[in-house]
């Protein structure tokens, strides 16, 4: 990172390494009302890729990353409209994204609201890390997909929309950002997406981000109440609890790093702290699609990356913390991960 980064905030590790890549049900009811006013029978699309609106009217309903991935696909594919992410953020409103909008929507400054996004954005989707990048002029909010997640191109146009959307809303609406990157090639006409930003859009990118003036994001918002914030934090922190707790993998996953620094974890040891059979553990994360083995390998690779992305650690010491025995087992399982190796990819970061 360059050398005028203050600070770098990302969600507590339980959340960012979840599983399962979901998303929050309501985000289909924004594309429904998109499909609709484009025009499009809605509810007959909706059946094609085995989703309903009574499925999507449930605000504690996730769906699988890959059915939301088809539908925006069916959608685009209808509409014939390869910015039909934006259009999907103007469907969107603070209740869009359940307890998360509702803090967001009464924080103090834009800088708190960005703050709550990176706490809470588990509760939107487990396919991506939030990251809040604070320099002395500018304030960056960076996606970073977990490994094995592919979200439509779509999906993450419609977030960045979106976010712009209700910063907009509670700022202004002749707010923008400084600047947008975008993880998608480029479309054949990017007028719309200009049109909409108002600024420079970088595709291409490595990362999807926004990057915003930080006196704006610092300014006072005069619909913040501190009080109604912190009882919707309440809220959307009991909401991503109970989330982890309803299934195993997560668990298992936390029990992982915990013990990653003595050395490669052992599954029946797992088992054990997790106060069930060894048997049971396999057969629950069976259920789940996952294996030990599989979680083991997505939290190293997970970890690696934000070790090596914070720059804080030399290599040495990241093969310590993710119980390697060695420098050369880490760097051979980091080539396998991302076909290069840590050094290259620390260079490649900037770190």
């Amino acid at each position: 990172m360059p050398e005028s980064v203050l600070t770098t905030r990302s969600a507590p590790p339980v959340a960012a390494l979840a599983d399962g890549p979901t998303a929050l049900g309501s985000w289909g009811l924004a594309i429904v009302a998109a499909l609709r006013s484009r025009g499009v029978d809605a509810e007959a699309l909706l059946a094609q890729v085995g989703l309903s609106l009574e499925a999507l009217a449930d605000p504690n309903r996730r769906h699988a990353i890959d059915v939301t991935t088809r539908l925006w696909r069916r959608s685009v594919e209808a509409t014939a409209d390869p910015a039909f992410g934006i259009e999907v953020a103007r469907q969107t409103t603070f209740p869009t994204f359940h307890a998360l909008g509702f803090s967001l929507a009464t924080s103090g400054t834009l800088l708190e609201g960005l703050e709550r996004v990176v706490r809470f954005f588990a509760i939107v989707t487990d396919a991506a890390d939030i990251r809040l990048e604070m320099e002395s002029q500018q304030v960056r909010l960076s996606a970073h997909l977990r490994r094995g997640a592919e979200p439509a191109d779509e999906a993450v146009d419609a977030f960045v929309a979106a976010t712009v959307r209700l910063c907009r809303t509670l700022r202004g609406r002749a707010f923008n950002p400084l600047r947008v990157e975008l993880r998608r090639k480029a479309p054949e006409d990017p007028a719309p997406f200009l049109r909409y930003f108002r600024v420079p859009v970088e595709f291409g990118a490595p990362l999807d981000a926004l990057t915003f003036d930080r006196a704006d994001a610092e300014a006072r918002l005069l619909t913040g109440n501190p009080e109604i914030a912190r009882a919707n934090d309440a809220v959307a922190a009991d909401h991503l609890a109970r989330l982890q707790k309803t299934r195993l993998a997560p668990r298992v996953r936390q029990a992982i790093v915990d013990q990653l620094p003595q050395g490669e974890p052992d599954p029946a040891d797992v088992a054990r702290r997790l106060g069930v059979s060894l048997r049971s553990m396999q057969r629950k994360l069976a259920d789940e699609g996952l294996s030990f083995l599989s979680l083991l390998d997505d939290t190293r690779a997970t970890l690696a990356r934000g070790y090596l992305d914070e720059g804080r650690y030399s290599v040495s010491e990241i093969t310590y913390l993710l119980g390697f025995a060695g420098v050369s087992a880490f760097s051979r399982a980091f080539k396998r991960w991302t076909g290069m190796s840590p050094s290259a990819y620390r260079d490649r970061a900037g770190a």
